[in-house]
């Protein structure tokens, strides 16, 4: 039996080989393609069970496969494997490419959406939900435009693989050897081990370095050298770019990207790219968006100079008097080391990884009433965790894989994503599944241990994974984070990343192995001081990346098509720090070239509104409030996307979302 195919449980994934992918997803299209023409093609009155029903199973059927084949080549990827996943990825792009495009399909949904029948709620905005995802499919163009359609949408799904791709073998193929010790001071002492244990899996002398990102930021934050601090971050500024590779050089896919999606917009009568893409959002115009990117600009940048300042002062103490981007992480070490007397090293030995799981799933148990257990099944890395999490009745809920380290030929950042989503059709039912993937430091000798900012990166994680894990919507399409609008499904996972800063959460998550303590009341108190260090930089940072991924997608046109141009444009308006002209931060935007972020970047601010404003609720009656969690639970986590997210969130505000709690969390209120 093909791995990908089993439904009875949940694949052994180390059974998985290139050869069962293209086998697995074809026998999954055929079997979905013979109901289907079988619906097109029906002389009965469309309802939910004759109709929506079995459209449904299809999809997830080839949703869980998919999800799959796409996880493995995200976390395990080679050069065999990548091929059948190419040849996959043609496959399932065609097969939804005239999915989208069948009109007794768009049709149906919407004599069903006309009727006066009974339907639930959740019902009624899954069908409202197909009926614009078919409009966005190119449903209503003549048959010539409804070809070049599908063939631009396949076009675009073989470049935003090719994409990722550059910049996978980019970093893989990056190494820095250094043979001489004294070239290697300020570097923490684990960042020296680690760098050291992959020249010896290598068979290298001395210490090998590599632009994952765990290896490169304890070098651009602690390197003495200035020479060394460059030559890393050059080589991680100009990945998949000309500088480093011509032949993994992302400059023609990112000008063909946005070509085909201009084009695309234009074929379904739209001005330009963002107003095709915020169709499905909960902004409403481009406009709307830099407006708010605007305020918040406003707001940071007196702060951001500040900051600044604050670093050229200290750099000049060393004799540095021309700053330069590969000194601001280094220097603002040393500012916050003077500042607060406190560095990452310091603060990781006071957070075991098991410890912090454990910290973690407590909030669940007190917020939530779940309980969570480590369980047993088939993994695709010896590293890679699964969990089952239970309610306070004992009953299953979920289940997830933790898969938490760097490792060679895993994607880079951090991500959750859909396994298998809650559903529950008329002979079938199944409960959710998630993958939680991290890029952390590897384990040292079998102990692997956290910066604070990773522990904010692994909360965040988990609340995009109890957003998935905890719905209690049974329709397929609209369960778990599907459905829900993009810049919205941050929510969960930034609230959750509140936690990391309350004293009676992180004081039980905390543990030094050597001293047999926990953290101590006074440093835990330095890193809150610490809270919001820079946090005017941090922000137009953001602002930057929001605001190039907008006005890319509003103002591209074939005579504005210079995507270095427009970020060189917005850099002068929001940036306080000098960039390189070099710096190629666009070939490696994966989030809004090959991910679903394209006019939605904005979505991190826009949600920190949301989560800040919902957390100010718990600050108010208790940050680990059953009562609090109850309600949070019923009204945003369990939803999916049954309703708007404004809806959910008026539901569990009681009002429209404010911006103040966001202004004040930051130290940006004055």
């Amino acid at each position: 039996m093909n791995p990908f195919l089993v439904r009875e449980k949940l694949p052994d994934f180390n059974l998985i080989k290139p050869n069962h992918v293209i086998p697995a997803i074809d026998s999954v299209i055929i079997e979905n393609k013979k109901i289907i023409a079988k619906i097109e093609s029906m002389n009965e009155v469309p309802n939910w069970t004759n109709f929506v029903l079995p459209l449904e199973e299809c999809s997830e059927k080839i949703g869980r496969v998919w999800s799959y084949i796409n996880h493995i080549n995200a976390v395990k990827s080679s050069t065999a494997y990548r091929k059948e996943y190419n040849q996959a990825l043609a496959k399932i792009t065609e097969y939804f490419s005239d999915l989208g495009q069948s009109h007794n399909l768009y049709v149906g949904y919407k004599k069903l959406l006309k009727r006066k029948i009974n339907l639930t709620q959740s019902q009624r905005k899954l069908i409202q939900n197909e009926i614009t995802s078919f409009e966005l499919s190119g449903v209503s163009l003549p048959k010539k435009q409804k070809i070049k359609f599908k063939e631009i949408q396949n076009r675009i799904s073989k470049l935003s693989s090719t994409f990722d791709e550059n910049i996978l073998d980019s970093i893989n193929n990056f190494e820095l050897v250094i043979s001489d010790k004294h070239f290697l001071k300020g570097i923490p002492d684990y960042a020296m081990k680690s760098a050291q244990g992959k020249a010896k899996a290598k068979k290298i002398k001395g210490w090998l370095f590599t632009i994952d990102f765990p290896c490169y930021l304890p070098v651009l934050q602690y390197a003495d050298n200035r020479d060394l601090r460059k030559a890393m971050y050059y080589a991680y500024n100009t990945k998949a770019s000309s500088h480093m590779s011509k032949k993994l050089d992302n400059t023609k896919n990112i000008n063909e990207i946005l070509k085909l999606k201009y084009q695309l917009s234009k074929l379904l009568g739209f001005s330009n790219i963002s107003s095709m893409l915020l169709k499905t959002k909960m902004a409403n115009s481009s406009k709307e968006i830099t407006s708010f990117l605007s305020k918040l600009t406003k707001k940071a940048t007196k702060s951001a100079l500040k900051d600044v300042s604050d670093i050229k002062n200290i750099a000049k103490e060393f004799g540095i008097s021309n700053i330069k981007p590969w000194d601001i992480p280094y220097f603002s070490e040393k500012l916050k080391k003077r500042k607060f007397d406190i560095t990452d090293e310091e603060i990781k030995q006071y957070f075991p990884i098991e410890n912090v799981l454990g910290g973690l799933f407590n909030i669940c148990k007190k917020i939530y009433k779940l309980r969570i257990f480590e369980a047993k099944t088939s993994t695709w890395h010896k590293d890679v965790k699964f969990y089952e999490i239970h309610n306070d009745k004992n009953q299953l809920v979920g289940k997830f894989y933790l898969d938490l380290f760097a490792r060679q030929n895993k994607r880079g950042g951090a991500w959750m994503d859909e396994a298998i989503s809650k559903f529950k059709f008329s002979n079938e039912e199944e409960k959710p599944v998630a993958y939680l993937t991290c890029n952390f430091t590897p384990p040292l000798k079998n102990k692997a241990f956290l910066t604070h900012d990773e522990v904010i990166t692994l909360f965040h994680e988990f609340g995009h994974g109890l957003h998935h894990l905890l719905t209690e919507v049974n329709e397929y399409s609209i369960s778990g984070i599907k459905g829900v609008e993009w810049d919205a499904v941050e929510l969960p996972s930034q609230f959750m990343e509140n936690y990391c800063w309350e004293w009676s959460v992180i004081k039980n998550m905390t543990f030094n192995k050597k001293t047999k303590s926990n953290m101590p009341k006074k440093l835990f108190d330095k890193i809150l001081e610490s809270k919001n260090f820079q946090s005017g930089m941090q922000t137009l940072r953001q602002v930057e990346f929001a605001l190039f991924d907008i006005k890319l997608h509003s103002e591209y046109s074939p005579e504005n098509k210079n995507f270095m141009k427009i970020l060189s444009e917005v850099r002068s308006e929001v940036s306080v720090i000098e960039t390189p002209s070099w710096n190629k931060f666009p070939h490696s935007f994966s989030h809004i070239f090959s991910g679903g972020y394209s006019s939605a970047y904005y979505s991190y601010k826009w949600a920190e509104v949301l989560s800040a404003d919902a957390f100010s609720l718990f600050e108010e009656i208790g940050v680990l409030s059953r009562k609090a969690g109850k309600k949070f639970r019923k009204e945003i986590l369990s939803k999916g996307g049954s309703r708007s997210a404004m809806e959910s969130f008026i539901a569990f505000r009681g009002r429209k979302p404010k911006i103040e709690a966001l202004l004040k969390h930051h130290g940006l209120s004055n």
